[in-house]
């Protein structure tokens, strides 16, 4: 099992086990304020019980001691006596304002009243219409149980975000690392053959001083070199300096077009101005290449016509590579800058991605399908700021 799987798996267990958690809490805490309020009602019925035999009071001799106790015993549930003309007889553990007492009082009646929990009992058995209402709320502890398993499920959903997101972390930074080995490692493996690469083209350039073709392999090298500079750059900061963005796009056009297919027209359409920017040269050429040579093979078998376009304003400063080929359907418009992602039979969808985490961690820009239609083609865009 590879890093990737074991991460995926872990985010399932944590995800899992944070799921278990939060559900058995809540399941836990329904049964026990169920219980709780349960209890409270009894209690609350004994309560009413002692406020008759207080009522009844006057027509009886019985030793009221006990009954006072259980009335003075209730000290965390808020109760309020109405008789049946809804006046206040009586209330307890009622938090009022002592700066606005009636009113404030009238308010929390009106509170405890519409939670609709209510003990009725009758002052005379033979006269109904002579009666005492007692209302009765939750208990601050029994609210704040309550609440207990909302806040327990936020701690426990933060706990698996962060959790989540720092394996995330950790497999992104676990992929940096093996792009950067292996892109450090590939230049330096570049470095031997094209020293000897080298050393031939001057033995036939001595040989040969007119020979075009001996030119051309001078130009190829060169190009080799680009290329294990590139590699070796990856994962360093890098050196950013004033580049003629008209320039490098010319290059870079004039370098595709000669290893092209015939069927494929490369033009660069030069601005008015020359377009310059704080950039690295060798990685953002880098960039502009790599979506020149996919923008080629989108019309390998069809042929077609390839532009790069550039321009700035106030703010950004912009280039474009556009083709006429198969296009990409929208859906894959943001999937196609993703590691491994590729529809070529060989190769390991890397371009791309590069291609993105040059433009946005090494430029402080973005690149983005500006626009693509099946069968019509694609245009691909790169904005920096026009600052940098």
């Amino acid at each position: 099992m590879n890093l990737s799987e074991k991460l995926k798996n872990m985010r399932l267990w944590l995800i899992g086990i944070g799921t278990a958690i939060i559900a058995a809490s809540l399941i836990i805490s329904h049964f026990l304020i169920k219980d709780l309020q349960e209890e409270e009602k009894n209690k609350m019925e004994i309560w009413a019980a002692a406020m008759k035999n207080i009522s009844d009071a006057g027509e009886n001799t019985t030793d009221l001691t006990l009954v006072l106790k259980v009335l003075e015993g209730n000290k965390t549930i808020p109760v309020v006596v109405l008789d049946n003309s809804g006046n206040i007889q009586n209330y307890r553990n009622i938090r009022i304002d002592p700066r606005d007492s009636i009113p404030s009082l009238h308010r929390k009646v009106s509170e405890i009243c519409s939670a609709e929990k209510k003990i009725r009992f009758y002052l005379d058995d033979a006269d109904i219409s002579e009666y005492i209402d007692i209302y009765y709320d939750d208990s601050l502890l029994l609210k704040r149980l309550a609440f207990y398993p909302y806040m327990q499920l936020t701690i426990v959903a933060v706990f698996v975000f962060i959790a989540v997101y720092m394996l995330v972390a950790l497999k992104k930074s676990e992929q940096n690392k093996v792009w950067i080995g292996l892109s450090k490692e590939t230049a330096h493996q570049l470095g031997t053959p094209i020293s000897s690469l080298m050393a031939w083209q001057e033995l036939l350039e001595e040989k040969y001083p007119d020979d075009e073709y001996v030119s051309e392999m001078g130009k190829d090298i060169s190009r080799l070199r680009i290329i294990a500079d590139r590699f070796s750059k990856i994962g360093s900061t890098p050196e950013n300096e004033p580049c003629s963005v008209n320039g490098l796009l010319a290059e870079t056009a004039e370098y595709i077009s000669r290893r092209v297919g015939k069927n494929i027209e490369v033009r660069f359409a030069a601005p008015s101005q020359d377009v310059q920017a704080i950039i690295n040269p060798t990685l953002f050429e880098w960039v502009v290449e790599n979506l020149c040579k996919n923008s080629a093979d989108a019309m390998k078998s069809t042929g077609g016509r390839l532009m790069l376009t550039c321009g700035r304003n106030e703010k950004k400063i912009w280039v474009e590579v556009s083709d006429t080929g198969a296009g990409i359907p929208k859906s894959k418009h943001k999937k196609i800058f993703t590691p491994g992602y590729t529809t070529k039979k060989r190769g390991w969808g890397l371009g791309l991605s590069l291609a993105k985490r040059i433009v946005e961690e090494y430029h402080k820009g973005r690149i983005f399908v500006k626009s693509s239609e099946p069968g019509k083609g694609t245009t691909i865009r790169i904005e920096i700021t026009a600052g940098r």
